[in-house]
């Protein structure tokens, strides 16, 4: 069973505790095309009997729940899993777990913010759709993730991901913007239709100490070199 990609909720990277001192700064909000430029429109999908209904949560620190629709189930051909993350300019060389959804809806990332997730319901890098990667960006125990860097990134960076076979496929930055979680594009984000594409995301914006998070994302769109 896959889950409908508009099913995932993105309550992304939360901080335990105080954040470490880079958050302090205030990081800049865009470069490149705006991101709802970046990512195509996607098509709705039906809504499924009992589906809840969107709405936005008092927590800036959580994202709205979204409906949620079962794919049928179908026989999938193997694919070769993403395993390695390289961004050189941001000093980004990360190695890659599938993750999957919690009960609460919550996109599942490594415990361990060194390592960084990719949304195994989704498409793979290469194939198409948004091939969404995601982590932590700090912990109180743990120190900085390794997406902590993303917020820095500019239009043109190259980004390198390697799969179990030791494919690599080159992706080219188009688009880096800081959103507030409660209006991520998730339909977009999260969109199996379409050219490929990367979408990286992490936790920024202010820390919110009483609710352990931070209000916005981080959100990278790169598409595929030739």
């Amino acid at each position: 069973m896959r889950p409908a990609a508009a099913g995932v909720v993105l309550g992304l990277a939360v901080a335990i505790g105080t954040p470490v001192t880079w958050q302090l700064t205030r990081e800049p909000e865009a470069a490149g095309a705006p991101v709802e430029q970046a990512l195509p429109e996607a098509s709705p999908a039906p809504p499924s009997p009992g589906s809840p209904t969107p709405q936005a949560s008092a927590s800036p620190g959580w994202l709205p729940e979204v409906a949620v629709r079962d794919a049928a189930p179908t026989a999938t051909p193997e694919r070769p899993e993403p395993t390695w993350l390289t961004v050189t300019s941001l000093g980004i060389d990360a190695p890659l777990d599938p993750v999957g959804v919690a009960a609460d809806g919550q996109m599942l990332l490594p415990e361990d913010v060194s390592r960084v997730g990719w949304y195994r319901f989704g498409p793979a890098p290469g194939e198409e759709g948004s091939a969404v990667l995601a982590g932590h960006v700090d912990d109180r125990d743990q120190g900085l993730g390794a997406l902590a860097a993303l917020r820095e990134v500019e239009p043109g960076s190259q980004v390198v991901v390697t799969d179990e076979a030791g494919t690599q496929t080159r992706w080219r930055v188009v688009s880096r913007e800081l959103i507030h979680k409660q209006v991520l594009p998730l339909d977009r984000i999260f969109s199996e239709e379409g050219a490929p594409r990367l979408v990286l995301v992490t936790c920024g914006g202010p820390f919110l100490a009483e609710y352990g998070s931070y209000r916005d994302n981080v959100v990278v769109v790169a598409q595929p070199l030739p």
